[in-house]
């Protein structure tokens, strides 16, 4: 399966607590398909210290949103857009934005 959405793509959340949120994808989880986002759907975890001089605490960690919740922002309208995909003359598979059909680099 092609990515939609890769490592380093400004996203938009669609539902839940961080809807209209705007954020750079951190890390992209194929196999479950999810996808941490930076600043969306931050959770505070418990951690014990574990060696010495390392101290625990409370801990805000961004956890993972489906990738159906996600929408590509456009980096040249700066709109949310769907993507498809194009095969160049030099064989090359691309994604592309469906609003502006312009190809997405990365």
């Amino acid at each position: 399966m092609a990515a939609r959405i890769k490592k380093g793509d400004q996203v938009l959340v669609l539902t839940g607590r961080s809807r209209g949120v705007r954020g750079e994808v951190l890390s992209v989880l194929p196999k479950v398909e999810k996808a941490v986002v930076r600043g969306v759907a931050v959770a505070k975890r418990h951690t014990k210290p574990n060696r010495m001089g390392e101290g625990g605490g409370i801990i805000e960690r961004e956890m993972p949103v489906h990738l159906s919740n996600l929408k590509l922002i456009d980096p040249k309208s700066g709109k949310p857009t769907r993507v498809g995909f194009r095969i160049l003359e030099d064989g090359r598979k691309v994604r592309v934005a469906k609003v502006t059909g312009e190809v997405i680099e990365g």
